[in-house]
């Protein structure tokens, strides 16, 4: 079984660095100016991995586009839950939740793949 916020992690990273052929907008709705530019680097994925994951976070904006938004939030643009949770006036735990869930679409998602 593998470590969902690992792989997310650096697909999030992949899709930062440009790799990600969806275009993903370089700040989230919402966040702009809430996180200095930095260029750290970050382990990546390889272009399969990434294309893969692509396509499960493209099928979870189609069905739940919050979710989506809060994966582009927290593993792309890499806003903290608590930042996450203060812009949409919500609990950690909401926040958390709604995370643990969006993972659980993209990991479901990837086993049908696979």
């Amino acid at each position: 079984m593998r470590d969902m916020s690992q792989v997310l992690e650096r697909w999030g990273a992949w899709a930062a660095s440009e790799n990600s052929g969806v275009d993903w907008q370089p700040i989230a709705a919402g966040f702009k100016g809430l996180l200095p530019h930095s260029r750290r680097s970050r382990v990546q994925s390889d272009d399969d991995e990434g294309i893969m994951i692509d396509r499960c976070i493209a099928k979870l904006k189609k069905y739940k586009s919050q979710e989506h938004d809060l994966l582009i939030a927290h593993f792309v643009v890499g806003a903290s839950l608590r930042t996450i949770a203060k812009k949409r006036k919500c609990s950690d735990g909401t926040i958390r939740k709604e995370l643990q869930a969006a993972m659980g679409f993209v990991d479901g998602c990837l086993c049908m793949m696979i």
